[in-house]
């Protein structure tokens, strides 16, 4: 069994540095026209280091999911890093991916979390949410062409039954050089125990 050694916090608990950029609870319009509720939960990521070392699944470590370049706004480019708790939900759904194509699964820079501040997070992006991820090579397959990137669009589909995966093509809201796997703008917030209130 997994234990992660991330705190977990709140919108109110975060520096006003980090909550002016993640916006928590605001919303953000998509590209039809569709409001949708940022995230307001965190799990805090202290270092590289940390990130490095904290396995989300057996075959994802926390390192691979958040990974910016220098487009990310800078409040929320160093450590420490509020990343929203539906990024567990995305690792698992990754998890399910890997074991059916049995191999490595490698996610694109800026691929996975990124903040609503990052230069790349146009209208709602499901990035924001943590709910979605770049994937740009499997096993020794660069995802660079139509055919590989219909197969293991057709895998991820078959395994995941509900994920979003956006068409082959260059065209705005395409992609023709990764899959990029959306599970929507789903927002986790974590059940915390308070053994003091239970009977």
């Amino acid at each position: 069994m997994i234990s992660l050694p991330l705190p977990l916090v709140t919108a109110d608990d975060l520096p006003r540095d980090v909550r002016g950029v993640l916006d928590p609870g605001r919303t953000r319009t998509d590209a039809r026209g569709d409001d949708h509720v940022l995230p307001s939960s965190f799990l805090r990521v202290d270092s590289w280091r940390q990130a490095m070392g904290t396995e989300l699944t057996q075959h994802f470590q926390l390192w691979e999911l958040i990974g910016v370049d220098v487009r990310e706004a800078s409040a929320v480019r160093g450590f420490p890093r509020y990343v929203p708790c539906a990024l567990l939900q995305l690792a698992m759904a990754l998890e399910l991916f890997r074991l059916e194509v049995a191999t490595y699964v490698h996610i694109a820079a800026n691929g996975g979390y990124r903040s609503p501040g990052h230069e790349l997070s146009r209208f709602a992006s499901r990035h924001c949410w943590g709910t979605a991820a770049n994937i740009y090579r499997i096993g020794d397959t660069f995802l660079d062409n139509r055919s590989d990137i219909d197969k293991y669009a057709a895998i991820a589909r078959r395994v995941l039954p509900g994920v979003w995966i956006r068409p082959f093509g260059s065209a705005d809201g395409s992609a023709d050089d990764h899959i990029h796997l959306d599970l929507g703008y789903t927002v986790f917030d974590p059940y915390v125990r308070d053994e003091t209130t239970e009977k």
